[in-house]
């Protein structure tokens, strides 16, 4: 199984993988596009991941941390892990290497949170003074966007209000005119 975890061999099955992903591509570019030899391409392809997929399957999947050096007995089912600071005595001494392991770790973590405070105060000391000019644009805007759509409004009512008029005035024309009719034809009867 140690062949199996050696850089070379990680290499390799990267390498292959990657090389029957290649194939399985070209294959199936091949076949979209009727070359003759995409069926044979894509096979191959397929049979080389087919065998790969089955491997990585039997192998197993590889430890990504290591969180047992730090806590000793974390990879035994029935363990009792103890604290960092429990010594082997009942004296709960501090293991220094230990110990300073985690302060390094810590010293790290603190650095980070230093550069990030410094962003911060940089941020801290940046001029904003143009954005409320900018903010007070903006107001300026939606104000004058606010009032343009009110009297778009107002201008639909009209709207609905001219046509409502001329609906009636188009049935006061209708009758006026029913009316001149009457008027012309009693006018032609009283003449012949």
């Amino acid at each position: 199984m140690s062949f199996v975890k050696s850089k070379g061999f990680k290499y390799f099955k990267n390498l292959v993988i990657g090389v029957g992903a290649a194939v399985v591509m070209l294959g199936a570019l091949g076949k979209i596009n009727s070359y003759p030899w995409g069926g044979m391409a894509i096979t191959a392809g397929l049979i080389v991941e087919a065998v790969l997929f089955f491997f990585l399957g039997v192998i197993g999947p590889e430890k990504d941390y290591y969180w047992e050096k730090l806590y000793p007995g974390l990879d035994s089912y029935n363990s009792n892990i103890a604290p960092i600071t429990a010594g082997e005595g009942a004296s709960r001494n501090l293991d220094a290497d230990r110990v300073e392991t985690n302060l390094g770790g810590m010293l790290t973590e603190l650095q980070s949170m230093s550069k990030s405070l410094g962003s911060l105060k940089a941020l801290q000391e940046v001029d904003f003074s143009e954005t409320g000019e900018q903010i007070k644009g903006m107001h300026n805007f939606y104000t004058k966007l606010n009032d343009a759509m009110s009297s778009l409004n107002e201008t639909v009512e009209d709207t609905k209000l001219y046509k409502e008029q001329m609906t009636s005035l188009n049935k006061n024309l209708s009758s006026l005119n029913g009316v001149y009719g009457n008027v012309l034809s009693a006018f032609q009867k009283g003449v012949s």
